[in-house]
């Protein structure tokens, strides 16, 4: 239960909310750049891709599952805060681990370490948004929260690519060393999230409730709510990982560009999504706390669904190029309204009471589905076309926006 003292505040470029995107900038800023890092790492240590595919799979799963987890815990204890900060710590002490490593063990550790607190800190903190806003501002609240998040994930590659550069030339040798330099360096991003979430940060709490248990808590949900969940997942599902829409620039390009060239076209296409995403993210939260929060989430859909058909005609078009551009603007701006109003929109269907839990479900459900997603369509585009495996993630897209269309507003 939220305190009966707890005020939601209309001023939705309060402290809270411009701190915890600080936080979130910086966090995405320091494993962005050792995600971007971490494949040429595995490389020089002689890790087998498939360990490293294991490895991701693993980290992704149990990231997945400490979001509800992280909602169970809270209920329970009645803290949320402090679970956070220990989430954000868990970043820096996972990249620790991984510079430190000299084979995939301590690589493996690090990673989930990470990654495990990714899911632990993400629903906890947009529940303290989400009770610290009131709902008509909640979207611009989310909006400007996503965009300084996103930028720090558009950064964090840039610096690793930089940062490597300078490492050449100081550690030319050492074909090891400078991967190890730049996880080092990604710490510090991390540590000050850390520091600024635990201190500029308020959150009004919950009661603590030992008591709390899941399967009465998940009877007692609103329908809508239920429905809501499930229109995420089936949506989830089509919402293919940014490696695979990479893949599929590149696999476009190749022919006409060479290898080279096409990789390079493909990661200029995903700066140009991030981009996109940031600058949408707040027009778009700013768009829903006037025209309904559900309407707009649904548009959004509406553009994935739109992006991954074009990206899937880019392989049969002979204007490819042009596809591909617009592939990846619209998947941008689609991915701005996700990022946005998901978790406004739980709120607004069910209330602040559990919200914690709530979101911490709302996030296992997409990154199960994405997980779930990302394999079928990869099975379908070695096994048959990637035409086929894109086509088939637009059909699950579509169907989760159907279902999203019926949930009723509250």
């Amino acid at each position: 239960m939220v305190k009966s003292g707890s005020s939601a505040s209309g001023d939705w470029h309060q402290r809270t909310v411009i701190a915890a995107g600080m936080t979130s900038g910086l966090g995405d800023f320091c494993y962005e750049t050792a995600r971007a890092v971490l494949p040429g790492f595995s490389a020089a240590l002689g890790v087998p891709a498939a360990v490293l595919g294991l490895i991701e799979g693993l980290a992704e799963a149990m990231a997945s599952l400490m979001k509800s987890l992280a909602g169970w815990i809270a209920e329970r204890l009645g803290t949320r805060k402090g679970l956070v900060v220990l989430g954000y710590a868990l970043t820096p002490i996972g990249q620790a681990l991984m510079a430190l490593a000299l084979a995939w063990p301590l690589l493996l550790l690090g990673r989930v370490l990470s990654w495990l607190g990714k899911g632990l800190r993400g629903p906890l903190r947009d529940a303290i948004i989400a009770q610290a806003v009131a709902s008509g501002a909640r979207g611009r609240a989310f909006g400007l929260h996503r965009s300084l998040d996103t930028l720090g994930a558009v950064l964090g590659p840039l610096a690793a690519v930089g940062l490597l550069e300078w490492a050449r030339h100081w550690l030319d040798a050492d074909p090891v060393g400078p991967f190890r330099l730049v996880l080092w360096l990604s710490l510090i991003p991390g540590v000050l999230a850390v520091l600024i979430f635990a201190r500029f940060v308020r959150d009004e709490g919950i009661k603590p409730n030992p008591r709390f248990r899941l399967r009465e808590t998940f009877s007692a949900w609103p329908p809508s709510f239920r429905r809501y969940l499930g229109a995420v997942f089936l949506f989830g599902l089509g919402d293919v990982s940014p490696v695979l829409i990479i893949l599929a620039a590149t696999a476009v390009l190749t022919p006409e560009l060479g290898a080279l060239a096409a990789a390079q076209f493909g990661a200029l296409l995903y700066g140009l999504r991030n981009l996109v995403q940031v600058v949408a993210s707040w027009p778009a939260g700013w768009l829903a706390d006037r025209l309904g929060h559900l309407p707009i989430l649904l548009a959004g859909y509406g553009l994935g669904l739109m992006g991954m058909i074009l990206l899937a005609s880019a392989f049969l078009a002979e204007a490819s190029s042009v596809l591909l551009v617009a592939a990846f603007l619209v998947v941008g701006l689609s991915a701005a309204v996700q990022e946005a109003l998901e978790s406004t929109v739980a709120a607004e269907l069910s209330g602040l009471d559990g919200i914690a839990l709530k979101l911490g479900v709302l996030g296992s459900a997409n990154g199960l589905s994405r997980l779930l997603g990302n394999t079928l369509v990869g099975f379908l585009w070695t096994a048959l076309s990637p035409f086929a495996g894109l086509m088939a993630a637009a059909t699950t897209m579509m169907l989760g926006g159907l279902l999203l269309a019926a949930v009723p507003r509250r």
